[in-house]
């Protein structure tokens, strides 16, 4: 079961977020109101899978509550969320070395699919809020990204992807679905194709 703290100062906010998750089924959800109330119960744990926070409660005082919430939670992973996206958002998230920002514009599968994904140890950004990338490194693609892709140019299932990453099938499915849309690619041939005519792999 994968446990998640949602921190939002809107109750309808979080009741959307928690019927989302638990419609998903393997997830446990706790909401609070303010960064109070997820210290304290990041605190009382047991610990969560991925810690969510409103940009705009109270307590926050914008990224500096973000950075408070990440030195209490160990080796869990904090996101941040808004409404608008704050000026430096990208920067500023990554820096502090949160698992990622999540818009609360996005439709509600993609909401599902970013949580999961972060709480699988992953880092999430918005394609329109990412930063530009080098021609060398591919249409602003990650890392790990990268390693996928190679996994899909060998012509590899996720399955075998996932084996030889150490990372869990689903987690891969997710890559994949952001490398396509980041080459703009219809499925994963054909965004190994794309990959090998710019040399991507």
């Amino acid at each position: 079961m994968t446990r998640i703290l949602i921190a939002d100062d809107h109750e309808l906010l979080r009741d959307v977020l928690r019927s989302y998750l638990e419609a998903e089924g393997g997830f446990s959800v706790v909401t609070v109101a303010d960064l109070d109330g997820a210290l304290a119960a990041i605190a009382a744990g047991p610990a969560f899978d991925l810690v969510l926070l409103d940009y705009d409660m109270p307590g926050m005082n914008g990224f500096s509550g973000l950075e408070t919430a990440i030195a209490a939670s160990g080796d869990c992973p904090v996101a941040l969320m808004s409404g608008l996206a704050p000026t430096g958002v990208t920067d500023r998230v990554l820096g502090a070395g949160a698992a990622g920002y999540l818009p609360k514009t996005l439709p509600a599968k993609s909401v599902v699919n970013a949580i999961r994904f972060m709480a699988a140890g992953e880092r999430y950004m918005p394609l329109d809020l990412g930063r530009p990338a080098s021609t060398e490194a591919g249409p602003g693609l990650s890392p790990r990204e990268r390693e996928v892709l190679a996994g899909l140019c060998a012509g590899h299932a996720n399955k075998e992807i996932a084996r030889d990453l150490g990372l869990r099938e689903p987690t891969i499915k997710l890559h994949v679905k952001l490398i396509c849309r980041k080459l703009g690619a219809r499925n994963r041939t054909h965004a190994a194709m794309i990959a090998r005519e710019r040399q991507l792999c």
